[in-house]
């Protein structure tokens, strides 16, 4: 084995509000000794959402919280180095909750890792035919609904998730509007993913850019960010108007609850619909949403990005991305290369 220890990032305390270096140590210890039916894992690249921040609190949501000292808990593509079990052979791209730590433990129930389909690039099973691709797809699709012809409004256009969800409805022969937070970003969402404007929401009044971009109101809205930019889409929602909760992540790092928009009952004025929604609702289609995705990345018309990383040692440094947008698309943190 090419590595004699496995290090890994342990959550050491709780964070309030804002991310910072001490929530977190770094260890390391031997490489984990595998048993009958079992594989051992090399990470190869790490997936950095904004989920994860929720799960380093102290409440259970729809997963466990990370508990003090444990590994923070992370989707990951990796290879199989060593194998004892039938599920997986030496050489194997898989992905699973490796976290953030070189190697992990894989079975065939408990700890299972799905085995990646050959000439998939661990970069595009974490992003547009993983969670960020699925989350889009099911959210905009069967949640958000857009009929050709709507205004379809992303609040965080050049995001992991946003990016594809901005593309898939202007697939649908919508109007597409997003927001970014440089004109980098909003450049890349108008040129590369096809948006028809994109407000910089650090630049100037958003809520006169969004009354020029949208003059005929909103028909949709993919919520990525919650707080100010959900309250000014609610105030231009039209009648029927479909809002898909996908994330706040604005909030996140909030120390007390921020405050929640003040104009809901815009919903019963113009008989509108707002709805949440978790991806892992959609296991069961997932390799629908695949194929529809691998189909339109094919034909280009689905553009994919990540910002990658280099190195477990930063981790945490480039999680903070998530918070400051410092990412454009995918953000990944790459801790090895495959055999």
């Amino acid at each position: 084995m090419s590595a004699a220890t496995n290090r890994s990032i342990r959550l050491a305390r709780r964070p309030r509000g804002d991310i910072e270096a001490d929530c977190f140590r770094f260890e390391e210890a031997p490489v984990p000794e595998i048993g009958e039916g079992e594989a051992l894992v090399r990470g190869l690249m790490i997936s950095l959402d904004p989920t994860i921040r929720g799960w380093l609190n102290e409440v259970d949501t729809y997963m466990p919280a990370v508990r003090i000292g444990d590994v923070v808990r992370a989707g990951a593509v990796g290879q199989v180095v060593e194998s004892r079990c039938d599920r997986y052979a030496v050489g194997d791209l898989v992905f699973g909750m490796i976290g953030w730590q070189d190697y992990a433990v894989a079975d065939a129930a408990g700890r299972a890792m799905n085995v990646l389909p050959p000439g998939v690039e661990p970069a595009d099973a974490l992003g547009i035919f993983g969670i960020t691709g699925m989350t889009a797809y099911f959210g905009m699709l069967d949640v958000a609904r857009p009929k050709e012809g709507d205004t379809v409004f992303v609040s965080g256009a050049a995001g992991a998730t946003g990016s594809v969800a901005g593309q898939i409805a202007k697939l649908q022969g919508c109007r597409g509007v997003g927001t970014a937070g440089t004109d980098e970003k909003c450049k890349w969402a108008t040129e590369e993913l096809g948006l028809d404007a994109c407000l910089n929401y650090k630049n100037a009044d958003l809520a006169e850019q969004l009354d020029a971009a949208c003059p005929d109101g909103i028909d949709v809205y993919f919520d990525n960010v919650g707080g100010e930019i959900l309250q000014l889409a609610l105030a231009r929602i039209n009648q029927g108007a479909r809002i898909a909760l996908c994330g706040g992540i604005s909030g996140y790092n909030a120390v007390a609850p921020p405050p929640g928009p003040n104009n809901l009952m815009q919903l019963v004025i113009q008989r509108a619909r707002m709805e949440g929604f978790l991806v892992l609702d959609y296991v069961s289609r997932f390799p629908e949403a695949i194929a529809q995705l691998a189909t339109w990345v094919a034909e280009g018309k689905v553009n994919n990005r990540a910002t990658i990383v280099d190195g477990l040692e930063n981790t945490v440094d480039a999680f903070q991305q998530l918070f400051t947008g410092g990412n454009i698309g995918k953000l990944l943190v790459r801790v090895s290369d495959p055999s």
